[in-house]
């Protein structure tokens, strides 16, 4: 009897554990197919770790890999995504042409609190005429700032997905990297270009906030274009970050709790 009872209590820990590897390779799936920005976050100096977020849409967790790279105290793990052949931009994105030399200054409104912006044209042409271009189309009006990150050195606000999940639009990438920081240090107030993982050309209309100062570990692509950076109001992305993550499978790295919504983006 005892020994029927421990082999029913075997078999029910071996199901339970199929059932959790079952779930961990799901969840890495969805996070080979996501979005954007490279997440650098470490508990404390000794460990930088990036995680990898691909173009289609929001993630929070790094793979068994990453962790593995991070514990073996390397500064990236090795790269998970195919870079990009591509080196033109297509009929839709602008020329760099119309934003070269200039500075553009204006106003990002969040949930109804504005924050004053400048854009580099000088340091990143192209970057700057997409996103000229992009706030002159008011295609940033209700759009929301669908991720958020709160660890010690990974401090960002990300925004501008089309549809708000984080999912990017593959009609509408461009490149190359510009103004990349070379010691991977993104100082508080930044404004910067999310991306494919591993591709110069994956840019598209997606960017986020720095709101403290961030390191953000370069991939087989390089960093993350600073395209301008927020001269007033970063407080307003401040008490966004302070209101904290939306509860689910990391601590530090997800949807705000207080939803976030793109009012307006002007530039002139």
């Amino acid at each position: 009897m005892a020994a029927s009872s421990r082999s029913a209590r075997e078999a029910k820990r071996h199901i339970q554990q199929m059932e959790a590897k079952r779930e961990l390779r799901r969840d890495q799936e969805k996070r080979r197919k996501r979005d954007n920005l490279i997440a650098a976050g470490a508990g404390t100096a000794a460990v930088a770790l990036a995680v990898v977020l691909q173009l289609t849409a929001f993630a929070g967790n790094p793979t068994e890999d990453e962790f593995a790279a991070a514990e073996a105290g390397l500064t990236s793990p090795s790269a998970s995504a195919t870079p990009s052949a591509q080196a033109t931009n297509g009929p839709n994105i602008p020329s760099a042409d119309t934003a070269a030399g200039k500075t553009f200054t204006g106003e990002l409104v969040l949930n109804g609190k504005p924050l004053g912006v400048e854009l580099d044209g000088t340091a990143a042409p192209q970057a700057a005429a997409v996103f000229k271009s992009l706030s002159d189309e008011g295609f940033y009006k209700g759009k929301s700032c669908h991720r958020l990150t709160t660890a010690d050195a990974f401090g960002v606000l990300q925004c501008g997905s089309a549809n708000g999940d984080g999912q990017g639009n593959p009609d509408y990438t461009w490149g190359p990297l510009e103004n990349t920081p070379q010691d991977n240090k993104y100082p508080a107030g930044t404004i910067a270009v999310a991306r494919t993982g591993n591709n110069a050309y994956g840019n598209g209309t997606q960017f986020f906030i720095v709101y403290k100062d961030t390191t953000i570990p370069a991939d087989t692509a390089g960093g993350y274009t600073v395209v301008g950076k927020v001269t007033s109001g970063l407080d307003v992305v401040s008490g966004i970050a302070a209101a904290g993550i939306t509860p689910g499978s990391s601590d530090t790295d997800g949807a705000p709790v207080e939803p976030v919504t793109i009012d307006s983006f002007s530039l002139k």
